[in-house]
């Protein structure tokens, strides 16, 4: 591995002393060889710069062990301390090196707010020591960072890990180590690996902000357990992967969060939000690290064009794992066009005539007129990228031979098929010619919609938000009348509503409005109305509408445990069929205000079928939420149903997120169900919430 380090000074940017120093010192080095301080030293002995090893009770300097770090800092640069003492004994370790120069420390040991409330308080003596120094600080509970030259690492084998050009950025250094392996497995090698621990200072964000300006990095795998500053976060990918691919594995997929005051809150989980907003700010999606691997393996050698729906040609010289690689593909929505009359005359002058020619293109066997059958596919107007799956088949073709004679135009990702040391030399070859590789169909499919999806986030994040709405919310807090009234100003259409203070207005209100109503108990306190029997649906008559007063004035009593009297109500014209959906907007935590779109009605939890953005977005943005539902076709005219207005409803999400962004004083509106009919949107039932009321303690 080259060494980056600099000869004269530390190179510029805030974290080159933490990742290109020019001198380190280990700081409780042993020669004890079950130490941690003892595996630092062994792993730092290789690094071409000034290396200095603290041990207070035994120094030699003769030996390059020293008392401190200042007596080490007489003998050599010391910009980095890697310190292994115990936790109550780090932040004074960490003060002493800043005071003898070093600009950031690596702090290994745990002990610290994972362990309890000592454990917090040494974090935060920490933390407070680099605020005071400006020491920046990995850590703790780490096991530090492998760039090239350096292995800031105790885990066995970190060194033998090749330079290359992927960065890993993982909140645990135990996955950190996992993917640094797992990617020289496969054949590539890091930039940069590093473990962030419990992250007092050095952040993702951090990390991500360095790789902007490193050259030898073209594509980085991001691990994330938890966000601390989202906006920061996904601010950071975004400015990355403007120039290099990011592919991000986020934890916690089956954390459902505590429940919220709505829907919305309920299905905004952290896991969904994280993920949401890394694909908002650019970044590829994986679900396990094998993927991850594949994904960001592939990048890193790849990058199509910014593009809406690049079409991919399939070549497989095997029928079964075509399929399979076709399915894996149509899962990812993948675009997989038919072949042109001039393709698939090529193709006929090369394949037997038996053999399927129109996408995928299954050669039968591999033979002679494979890279032939490449430049016919990568010559077809429609393809954008080819993925090609062979089983290692020596005696049959040269695999390698037809990569290097094919002239196709496009970019070529492969799987290769087999064991054994003669296919892992092929797909190492594959990978030298610049040609990502996979061992099977799902990897390849992987592979290929890390490019699909990069290429389309990429299209995508160059919207501009649409402007906040300037609306008058009126004071807090809202009941459903004057949660509707808010929407009515947004543009949001609601059917024909009567707010009644008594009987007599109640009926006056069913006398006006035709047809069947809905009668609800009308209350800013009350945000599920459905649950208490404070709901009554499908209202003809006089005497129905004295059946419904009666019942939600029972509701109202037994939530309030007094006896029945007459609650205010809301009278309203029922909406015709349709499709429904919920739409909310709401203050995040971590990521600020975010809103969500999802099937609708009191479903909408038990199918948890949710698109999600950060606030504000933009018209397209908006507009195109509904394509990821599982459930899409439902808002399409499914069996004669309504179809849905995309736009009319990316003008209500936008809106509603842009409405969050202008008032700090909302804490959440959601319209749940908002439906789909033949004449338009309707919203059915709105929800708003004060901040004050979202705070711990508020709500119904």
């Amino acid at each position: 591995m080259t060494p980056v380090i600099e000869e004269a000074g530390v190179a510029g940017g805030a974290l080159e002393a933490l990742f290109a120093p020019r001198g380190v010192a280990v700081v409780g080095a042993s020669t004890d060889p079950t130490k941690l301080g003892a595996a630092l030293a062994r792993s730092v002995s290789r690094f071409p710069g000034f290396v200095g090893l603290v041990n207070a009770r035994r120094p030699d300097p003769s030996a390059g062990v020293y008392a401190s770090v200042a007596e080490a800092a007489e003998h050599g640069p010391v910009d980095l301390a890697l310190v292994c003492v115990p936790a109550a004994g780090c932040a004074d370790a960490v003060a002493e090196a800043a005071k003898a120069g070093a600009r950031a420390a690596v702090i290994y040991g745990g002990g610290f707010a994972e362990a309890g409330p000592q454990g917090e308080r040494y974090q935060r003596e920490l933390a407070a020591v680099a605020e005071r120094t400006g020491i920046r600080l990995l850590g703790p509970n780490t096991s530090g960072f492998l760039t090239p030259g350096l292995t800031a690492s105790f885990v066995p084998g970190a060194a033998d890990v090749p330079a290359g050009r992927i960065a890993v950025v993982a909140a645990s250094g135990g996955v950190n180590h996992a993917l640094a392996f797992l990617l020289s497995e496969a054949g590539h090698g890091v930039s940069l690996a590093v473990g962030l621990g419990n992250g007092v200072d050095v952040t993702p964000a951090d990390v991500l902000d360095h790789l902007t300006g490193d050259p030898h990095t073209t594509a980085v795998a991001l691990h994330i357990e938890s966000v601390a500053d989202g906006r920061r976060l996904t601010d950071a990918v975004a400015r990355l992967t403007a120039t290099r691919p990011v592919v991000a594995l986020v934890v916690g997929r089956h954390d459902v969060g505590a429940f919220a005051a709505s829907h919305t809150g309920a299905l905004a989980t952290s896991w969904r939000t994280t993920r949401a907003a890394l694909a908002q700010a650019g970044a590829v999606l994986v679900d396990d690290e094998r993927e991850l691997i594949d994904a960001v393996g592939a990048l890193s050698l790849v990058r199509l064009p910014a593009g809406a729906d690049p079409g991919v040609g399939l070549v497989t010289a095997q029928a079964g794992p075509g399929l399979l690689l076709l399915d894996d593909l149509r899962g990812r929505r993948a675009a997989v066009p038919d072949l042109t009359a001039g393709t698939r005359r090529a193709l006929a002058e090369v394949l037997p005539p038996l053999t399927y020619q129109a996408n995928p293109v299954d050669t039968g066997r591999p033979g002679p007129g494979f890279a032939a059958v490449l430049d016919a596919v990568a010559a077809d107007p429609a393809v954008d990228l080819i993925a090609g799956y062979a089983l290692h088949e020596p005696a049959a073709f040269d695999l390698l031979g037809a990569v290097d004679a094919a002239r196709h135009s496009v970019p070529l990702l492969l799987g290769v098929g087999g064991t054994g040391d003669d296919v892992r030399r092929v797909r190492r070859a594959l990978l030298e010619r610049g040609v990502p590789v996979a061992g099977d169909p799902h990897g390849l499919a992987a592979m290929t919609g890390a490019l699909l999806a990069d290429a389309r986030a990429r299209c995508r994040t160059t919207a501009v938000p649409a402007a906040p709405p300037t609306v008058d919310v009126g004071p807090g807090p809202w009941d459903e009348d004057q949660a509707k009234t808010l929407l009515n100003r947004l543009g949001v259409p609601t059917m024909p509503r009567r707010v009644c203070a008594d009987r007599t207005e109640a009926h006056r209100a069913l006398a006006d409005l035709s047809g069947l109503v809905a009668v609800k108990l009308l209350d800013a306190a009350v945000l599920h109305k459905t649950e208490i029997g404070g709901v009554r649906l499908g209202v003809r008559t006089p005497r129905e509408l004295d059946a419904a007063l009666d019942a939600i004035e029972a509701a109202g009593a037994r939530l309030a445990r007094r006896q029945p009297h007459m609650q205010r109500s809301l009278v309203e014209s029922m909406a015709p069929e349709g499709v429904d959906l919920v739409v909310g907007a709401r203050r995040d935590p971590v990521f600020g205000p975010v809103v969500l779109v999802g099937l609708g009605g009191t479903t909408a939890e038990a199918l948890a079928d949710v698109s999600i953005r950060l606030a504000p977005l933009s018209l397209p943005e908006a507009a195109a939420m509904p394509a990821e539902l599982a459930g899409h076709a439902l808002l399409d005219g499914w069996r004669g149903g309504p179809v849905l207005d995309h736009v009319a409803l990316g003008e209500v999400t936008a809106a509603l997120g842009g409405l969050l962004v202008a008032h700090p004083e909302i804490a959440e509106i959601e319209i749940n169900p908002l439906r789909i009919t033949a004449q338009g949107l309707v919203a059915l039932d709105a929800v708003c919430i004060a901040a004050e009321a979202a705070a711990p303690g508020g709500g119904d």
